[in-house]
């Protein structure tokens, strides 16, 4: 890669990485303060509740009701469903984006076989059109080794070696930016459900505890209890469950695009030694 590329390329993915890092710390807050707004703004409304009071017990068959009388960690879990949702949607357009604009196998497939024909110039002018994380570490490839065809001071060996190195630095600054933000879905896949049932200990707690102060077990009461605390295991759950799908579909994506990187770089290497 030119010397002017490079910096151009790394100044690219500072800024891809800033915007990553950013998002991450932003985003955490306004979550949580969107998770405590539905609790207090929608899931406590009046209506939801026996007297139109949400001090009440929740209306028959009022899940947003029961929601509410959940306790103090709903609005959190409820604010890390929203982070999962807002990770998914960040790492669908970083993802899209990175992918380029045409089927990245087709791509690989063209790129061999303008290399097999000796165009480096029109594989290069390829890669401009695909664009994408592929794209860019091919064309680093390439322009290394259009480079290494008129170099006269390194023998074969060293050759291959110099695309293989050039292509590895260009791999070593696209993939950090495709699997940032991952490790939230990963966080979350553990922690959700924990929180779901601390919330739902707490829960049975203070239901158990209520029932015995009274002196006489309340049947309608105890049921009420236990489904409200039961709602924080099933947010927990359900907010798990998603974050787990989110992480391994990103990561398949991006296993389907690292090892792209590979077999590009691999035939123009061996193309490389094949025809010099």
């Amino acid at each position: 890669m030119s010397k002017s590329t490079k910096p151009a390329a790394k100044s690219a993915q500072a800024s891809s990485g800033s915007f990553s890092t950013a998002f991450a710390f932003a985003i955490i807050p306004i979550v949580l303060i969107c998770g405590y707004l539905v609790y207090s703004l929608y899931l406590g409304d009046g209506q939801w509740f026996e007297g139109n009071d949400n001090k009440n017990h929740p209306l028959p068959g009022a899940i947003q009701g029961m929601m509410y009388k959940g306790g103090f960690l709903v609005p959190i879990l409820i604010g890390v469903f929203l982070l999962v949702l807002a990770v998914f949607f960040e790492r669908i357009i970083t993802i899209f984006n990175a992918r380029g604009k045409g089927s990245i196998p087709n791509f690989v497939r063209k790129i061999q076989q303008l290399l097999n024909a000796d165009n480096v110039d029109s594989a290069i002018a390829e890669c401009d059109k695909q664009k994408g994380s592929v794209a860019n570490v091919v064309k680093a490839g390439l322009e290394t080794y259009k480079k290494m065809q008129s170099e006269t001071g390194l023998d074969r060996e060293q050759k291959v070696l110099a695309i293989t190195k050039e292509i590895e630095e260009a791999t070593s600054l696209e993939l950090p930016m495709l699997e940032k933000n991952l490790v939230i879905l990963a966080t979350v896949s553990s922690i959700a459900t924990l929180l779901g049932l601390l919330g739902t200990v707490f829960g049975m707690i203070k239901s158990f505890s209520a029932m015995a102060s009274t002196g006489a077990p309340d049947a309608v009461a105890l049921s009420t209890g236990i489904s409200e605390a039961l709602i924080n295991t099933a947010l927990g759950i359900s907010t798990s469950a998603c974050a787990i799908i989110f992480y391994n579909f990103f990561t398949t994506r991006i296993d389907g695009m690292t090892y792209a990187i590979d077999e590009a770089g691999f035939s123009i290497a061996q193309t490389f030694a094949s025809k010099h």
